[in-house]
């Protein structure tokens, strides 16, 4: 068995791909996805293939900082939110980054402004390499 790492229920992570530094992840054990909190999302086709190009708020803190960003589509899913919904998401795959650590995740781009934090970090992103203990934060980044 892999050895694993202790995370508290936040962490800050990297999306290196994307371009994102230092985002506070709130780690949560009941999402199978991980999400990120997007704007304007706009699909289009780069080389034949499906891409959607959106905004970000890179710091919650600020939200006057925007950035334009662009990713291939891996795919549509339908999705039930944190209030039972399901929504239609677009998942793409990007590098994660965690206290000098990187694998590769999906990630579905949704609206999360009604949430404090701009990333959910879930169950299949942590398979294999990551424990909760909830009562904590920030275990392996700060």
């Amino acid at each position: 068995m892999n050895k694993k790492h202790l995370v508290g229920a936040l962490e800050l992570c990297d999306l290196p791909q994307l371009k994102l530094n230092g985002l506070e992840a709130r780690v949560d054990t009941g999402a199978t996805t991980s999400s990120l909190h997007v704007d304007n999302i706009v699909k289009f086709k780069k080389e034949k293939e499906k891409w959607v190009r959106f905004d970000i708020h890179p710091d919650s803190h600020d939200v006057s900082k925007l950035m334009q960003r662009e990713a291939k589509v891996k795919s549509v899913r339908k999705v039930k939110s944190s209030n039972a919904t399901k929504q239609t998401r677009y998942v793409i795959e990007t590098d994660i980054s965690i206290a000098g650590m990187q694998w590769g995740i999906e990630l579905t781009l949704t609206d999360r402004s009604e949430m404090k934090y701009l990333m959910l970090l879930g169950r299949e992103a942590m398979s294999g390499r990551l424990i909760v203990d909830p009562e904590h934060e920030f275990l392996l980044t700060e």
